[in-house]
């Protein structure tokens, strides 16, 4: 596509307030927008991409995270404690993408995302109890713990399956690094699904995690050259942007109206995704 540098960086500054935007509401990172918009819209280099995009998910994190902590959402506790999940295989994912083919990375990233779509869009809010006893190791850690609600409530929940939480970190923290998205598709699922915290604490909580984990993949991007600072500058602002915005909202959203946005996006991006990349396009 030929266009001049500034058509270019406001196109890309537009698309990541989009980016910043959605990832703010749903826990993403920004990256899942971001990765497509440079790749398929403008035929960014897969890696070049995946680099910008460590970037965003850093931005995203620290626009938003500040925001949810002050609104109560967040829990602080349970993000650090799964951080350590997440770092660890954020490196070791980062280190594995140098050496796999970027047409493999893409297909990985559409699977992804279509699992977290059909995951998150199936799951029944209203089914769930979150008060009930949860795990003894969340109460050791204490994990536990409540947030308000848009009517002005403050509803408590327990942290349920605690090592099985910890062990879906690890493999997020992998593709983290592999696929520049932040993780926060798997880590919205494995606090959503398998702990079974409230939707709107995972989403925030995945928003506080998510720029610590692109941190540790980006040193490794950064170390490779895959970081171009042009590339990122006018994404990392319009992230901020969107992300603001983003974070001002979500304590006023239905949570399954959260879920459909959640789902949609993220399930075309992924069929672009593989699309492109089984045909060679990327």
């Amino acid at each position: 596509m030929d266009l001049n540098l500034e058509v270019f960086s406001i196109i890309l500054f537009f698309g990541a307030c989009f980016a910043g935007f959605i990832g703010s509401l749903t826990g993403l990172g920004g990256g899942v927008v971001v990765i497509p918009l440079l790749t398929l819209g403008f035929g960014v280099d897969m890696r070049y991409a995946i680099g910008a995009a460590l970037v965003t998910s850093i931005a995203t994190s620290s626009g938003a995270a500040a925001a949810y902590i002050k609104e109560g959402i967040t829990n602080v506790r349970i993000g650090m404690f799964l951080e350590i999940a997440t770092t660890t295989g954020a490196v070791i994912g980062a280190i594995v993408a140098m050496y796999l083919d970027k047409v493999y990375i893409a297909v990985i990233f559409g699977c992804v995302l279509i699992f977290s779509a059909v995951r998150s869009i199936s799951k029944k809010e209203e089914n769930i109890d979150y008060a009930a006893p949860g795990d003894k190791l969340g109460e050791k850690l204490k994990l536990n713990g409540s947030y308000p609600t848009k009517d002005g409530r403050i509803e408590k929940y327990n942290v349920h399956n605690v090592v099985g939480g910890y062990s879906l970190m690890t493999l997020a923290g992998v593709l983290s690094g592999l696929l520049g998205i932040g993780s926060g598709a798997l880590k919205v699922l494995a606090m959503d699904t398998a702990m079974k915290i409230p939707f709107k604490v995972s989403t925030t909580t995945s928003n506080f995690m998510v720029g610590v984990t692109a941190a540790a993949s980006a040193v490794i991007y950064l170390q490779r050259g895959y970081i171009d600072p042009g590339l990122a500058m006018p994404i990392v602002v319009g992230v901020l942007l969107g992300a603001f915005f983003g974070s001002k909202i979500l304590p006023k959203t239905n949570v399954k109206k959260l879920r459909l946005l959640f789902s949609v996006v993220i399930f075309l991006l992924a069929v672009s995704m593989i699309y492109n990349g089984i045909t060679g396009k990327l």
